[in-house]
């Protein structure tokens, strides 16, 4: 059982790294996936486990293997062996992924506040 726990907190690890690593926040990567910023965010916190569709999904994404991601092993480059019946739906999530990593960064943080009454301008 212990080993299984520590194999979540290292998938758990490895999202929020990969998703920092790559300066976007947890809604860039809802968006890539089709769910609510909070769903995603149960993934980083352990909360919900993944699907395999999401886990291949985000290995497309972030250009890795989804062992890695797992923390089944610490070499980071995807091996992956493209076949016609995947090769359509990789294009179409490296297209997604190129939109949303040519979007304008956020700066992390709250909003600044306003000083002074909201009735002046």
């Amino acid at each position: 059982m212990l080993n299984y726990l520590n194999e979540q907190n290292e998938l758990e690890l490895r999202l929020k790294v990969l998703r920092e690593d790559s300066d976007l926040l947890q809604r860039n990567l809802a968006e890539f996936l089709g769910c609510t910023q909070q769903t995603y965010s149960r993934y980083e916190t352990g909360e919900l486990e993944p699907s395999l569709v999401v886990m291949k999904k985000l290995a497309i994404f972030y250009d890795t293997s989804v062992d890695y991601i797992m923390g089944l092993t610490n070499d980071r480059e995807r091996k992956a062996i493209w076949n016609s019946e995947n090769l359509n739906t990789a294009k179409d999530l490296l297209h997604k992924r190129e939109k949303i990593l040519s979007e304008p960064k956020i700066k992390r943080g709250r909003k600044p506040r306003r000083v002074g009454n909201k009735n002046e301008k």
